[in-house]
């Protein structure tokens, strides 16, 4: 057994003593939101949106980005789970910002047949607009879910609002 393992199932036995009533959670999320927010280990949405378990869905992959599958996750989120209101947020430092498609293929040695878009970027703030923006333009989501794009400072902690997609996405 690795020692992150046993870390692991330690900790897991620590929190499961004190569970008490969490068993109880619905799956639906008690503030009706949703984030979409990047995987990088120095973000913790529950801690910087003052989250506790059960009060929103957080959705999260490589750089916070609006793939497919975070349409579908928001979506179900929404027609299923009733979230009203969702958040897109990127964060400074993000490894898909340093990085180009081709650079990632490369490190995979991906030929043309088996290609991947590894959605990178090179301008954080537009990222966040594209991505709010094809949430917007997607048939399925309703105009109704206002969609609100920040950046996230992983020097500060602060949330820092993009207003050209919070515009575009209210």
């Amino acid at each position: 057994m690795s020692k992150i393992l046993k870390e692991v199932i330690i900790s897991n036995k620590k929190y499961a003593k004190n569970f008490n009533t969490k068993g109880n959670l619905q799956a639906a999320p008690i503030k009706k939101f949703a984030i979409l927010t990047c995987m990088d280990a120095r973000l913790d949405p529950a801690k910087f949106a003052g989250l506790s378990e059960g009060d929103a869905h957080v959705i999260r992959n490589a750089g916070g980005r609006v793939s497919d599958d975070a349409i579908r996750s928001l979506l179900i989120s929404y027609k299923l789970l009733g979230t009203e209101e969702w958040f897109v947020i990127h964060h400074t430092d993000c490894g898909l910002e340093k990085f180009s498609n081709t650079d990632i293929d490369k490190e995979f040695n991906l030929d043309s047949k088996n290609k991947i878009d590894w959605l990178t970027f090179t301008d954080n703030e537009k990222s966040v607009v594209e991505d709010v923006l094809r949430l917007k333009k997607h048939p399925l989501v309703p105009n109704s879910i206002p969609i609100y794009g920040y950046i996230y400072d992983c020097k500060t902690g602060n949330l820092k609002e993009v207003f050209e997609a919070t515009n575009l996405g209210i």
